[in-house]
């Protein structure tokens, strides 16, 4: 099972509440906890949380399939500026 840590503010996101009731929730569960490099402190998600915030990204509504088309847009226009002068006319034929 992956190791999910998240600060007060995003374990209170995933849980409706207040970072401060998110804390008091951390606590409660005995979520190992650490301060990061950044100073913030994380916790360490249980089963049943890792569970809820899997469950939270597969019912977000991703435009998934708009991603990946901007991205092949993007792709294409930028290989047809790197690509050396005639380069198409010669694909083309």
């Amino acid at each position: 099972m992956p190791q999910i840590w998240m600060t007060y503010d995003e374990l209170a996101t995933l849980c409706g509440c207040t970072p401060a009731e998110a804390r008091l929730r951390a606590l409660h569960l005995s979520l190992d906890r650490r301060k990061s490099r950044d100073g913030a402190t994380r916790v360490k998600l249980d089963l049943a949380l890792t569970a809820r915030f899997f469950a939270s990204i597969r019912e977000a509504d991703f435009d998934l399939d708009g991603a990946i088309e901007a991205l092949q847009t993007t792709h294409r226009q930028m290989a047809e500026k790197l690509a050396p002068p005639g380069f198409r006319e010669r694909g083309a034929a």
